[in-house]
């Protein structure tokens, strides 16, 4: 996600660390760069002309450029400019005080709605909470059997609205809060109607939906892949239906941006989740300060760690540092941590939260081959218990066995084991051990 836009940035970064003194005209130069960086990437041109004015202001002050550090100020200025853009703090999700929560998505046809539904389900199921999926389209019946599907797939529960809720939507909303509060489920997830552009009859059964259960969130998902017309959009429908937050979907498709640095400015709401690919667990909540940061090429080692913990186990890594200190990581050690990486995201997406700049910009430069990370766990998985813990015992024949075990050539198997060694030679002479 905003690989454009951040290349584009990460020159303005540099081109100010290069300034022995900022002056209004290096100044300047930068913030040419920085709007030409944000206009590429699809960014309102409002929102641009806003965030370059705030950027000016500031930086251009006395106290700044008169600073033994005035590039990193500047930088500094930057990055809590893009922030507020984006949201400025970390919104929490509103919780009702007495169950059950109404969550009520809306958006445009194809923006993800459904998915989403589904993924903000499991978020919720994963903090202990007892989610209920409904979906309140009465003209598109295959709608409800999709969310069903969905809701039957994360095991979590499902509410089929009647025929009847045509007829009487009042009564049918009123009934479906009383199922909702009696079964103790809690938030009540709802997905709605979409069109591929905003009408009056959308509206005008948003409007009912709306009142009718008085929700806690009125969620606009977005397609971020859409741009300016989504934006329009988002604009109609916090005008019309009134909205408290933004999710943001298929943000990992969208090289750009632009949705994300100018929704929140245009309908005034802020962002709460981003949508990472068709997967149920990849709904991750959104935090302005750190999505600045990784777009400036500065990392977000905090969201690193956040996704570490979702899969460590203390006493298993407490029993992996003790190995790797005495020398013993085996390749059975090995194919756990390649899992558990497999687990937290893809690959580049993990390095994504590294720095750009600094001792770790190697590291977050890689091009990691995801595929490779998966052979490589499917090679580990055919070898027998004993050829992990020992892999010396691994002899041609045995070689030929696991590459057609893991359907992978017996290449390899060999760049494998040979990369297993290299690593294992380096611990000795101590340049992992030591330093753990």
């Amino acid at each position: 996600m905003f690989e454009q836009l951040s290349e584009r940035l990460e020159k303005v970064v540099k081109f100010l660390r290069g300034e022995v003194k900022i002056t209004e005209r290096s100044l300047t130069e930068a913030l040419k760069m920085l709007r030409a960086a944000l206009l590429e990437a699809d960014v309102n041109y409002k929102v641009v002309k806003e965030l370059e004015q705030r950027i000016a202001e500031k930086a251009l002050g006395k106290e700044v450029l008169d600073s033994l550090t005035p590039a990193q100020q500047v930088i500094g200025i930057v990055r809590d400019e893009l922030a507020a853009a984006l949201g400025g703090e970390t919104k929490p999700v509103n919780f009702a005080a007495a169950p059950p929560s109404v969550f009520m998505l809306v958006g445009l046809q194809g923006s993800g709605k459904t998915t989403t539904c589904g993924k903000l389900a499991r978020w919720a199921a994963g903090r202990g909470k007892k989610p209920l999926l409904v979906s309140i389209d009465m003209k598109r019946p295959a709608a409800q059997d999709q969310l069903k599907i969905l809701a039957s797939g994360l095991g979590v529960a499902f509410y089929p609205m009647a025929t009847g809720a045509v007829s009487a939507p009042a009564e049918a909303l009123k009934e479906l809060v009383r199922y909702a509060r009696n079964g103790g489920y809690d938030p009540l997830i709802v997905d709605t109607a979409g069109r591929l552009h905003v009408d009056e009859d959308l509206m005008a059964e948003l409007k009912l939906v709306r009142d009718g259960l008085e929700p806690d969130e009125v969620m606009f998902v977005i397609d971020a892949m859409t741009g300016q017309d989504a934006l329009r959009s988002a604009a109609a429908f916090e005008q019309k239906i009134g909205l408290t937050s933004v999710i943001l979907t298929k943000l990992d498709s969208d090289a750009r941006g632009g949705a994300a640095l100018s929704v929140v400015s245009v309908t005034g709401r802020p962002i709460k989740f981003v949508g990472l690919g068709e997967k149920m667990d990849r709904l991750e909540p959104f935090h302005p300060a750190r999505m600045a940061s990784r777009i400036l090429g500065m990392g977000d080692i905090i969201g690193l760690i956040e996704k570490a913990e979702k899969e460590a186990d203390l006493k298993e890594t407490e029993e992996l540092a003790r190995k790797l200190k005495k020398q013993e990581f085996s390749l059975e050690d090995f194919g756990k941590q390649l899992h558990k990486m497999r687990k937290m995201g893809p690959i580049s997406e993990i390095l994504a939260h590294l720095p750009r700049s600094g001792p770790l910009k190697g590291v977050a430069g890689l091009d990691v081959d995801d595929l490779k990370i998966r052979h490589y766990a499917a090679i580990i998985d055919s070898m027998t218990p004993g050829e992990r813990e020992n892999p010396r015992l691994i002899d041609g024949r045995r070689r030929l066995r696991i590459a057609r075990g893991s359907g992978r050539p017996v290449q390899e198997v060999n760049q494998l084991l040979k990369s297993y060694f290299e690593m294992k030679k380096m611990m000795k002479v101590g340049i992992f051990a030591g330093k753990i």
